[in-house]
């Protein structure tokens, strides 16, 4: 499984880089040593004078084009901001304003954010998780916004461990969906649901996929 991080932190050390390593080492860990995760990180700083161009030309250079690649095929990523006027950075935003619009559907992203203060603590919920949800990513439940009073503490850090479980889960459940897409089977529905939703769902007995044919025939016969 391929997992990149993109983290938009300018200062060294960042903050903003020491948030996206701990989601990032939980998300390995929880996912276990047999699944064997590839992380890849895309620090934005080094990539800023290549975005601006690629906005302004409209072509990428071939630092900026493999960031970009390597961020539309992996299996799951986690996307860290620091928080500038209220919202996320015009680095961070203008890295994603120039990817390809397909890059991320269905893909699983863990979003963080850090800060000087808990009053920007919304900001994973009316910036960075709409961001996504228009990229057609699936944005996971748990974001991470860390304070400069957080760090040090234990509810920092199972939020931290709670996200990289989920993270893993949704990852473990694509790759799942991927082998399942590849045997042939006469029934395709019944043969990758249940695989896929297997690591992302605690009961899959408890949760049916009807085909939207069949909701529609039942809806006629009524």
């Amino acid at each position: 499984m391929k997992l990149v991080v993109v983290s938009a932190g300018l200062s060294v050390p960042s903050s903003t880089r020491l948030l996206a390593d701990r989601l990032t080492a939980a998300t390995v860990r929880h996912a276990g040593p047999d699944a064997g995760v590839d992380v890849q990180v895309v620090e934005l700083p080094d990539l800023a004078t290549d975005i601006a161009n690629h906005m302004v030309t409209g072509f990428p250079a071939a630092r900026l084009a493999a960031a970009l690649d390597a961020v539309a095929a992996a299996d799951g990523l986690i996307a860290v901001t620091p928080v500038f006027s209220g919202s996320y950075s015009g680095l961070f935003k203008s890295f994603f304003d120039v990817i390809d619009k397909d890059s991320l559907t269905g893909k699983p992203v863990l979003v963080g954010a850090t800060g000087g203060t808990a009053r920007h603590s919304l900001v994973t919920e009316h910036a960075l998780r709409p961001l996504f949800s228009y990229l057609r990513a699936l944005v996971l439940p748990t974001a991470v916004y860390a304070a400069s009073e957080d760090w040090g503490d234990e509810g920092l850090e199972g939020r931290i461990e709670r996200a990289g479980a989920e993270l893993a889960r949704f990852m473990g459940a694509g790759a799942e969906a991927s082998v399942s897409a590849a045997v042939p089977d006469t029934d395709t529905t019944a043969a990758i649901a249940p695989r896929s939703l297997k690591g992302a769902i605690t009961s899959v007995d408890a949760f049916q996929v009807v085909p939207f044919e069949q909701q529609l025939a039942a809806l006629r016969q009524v």
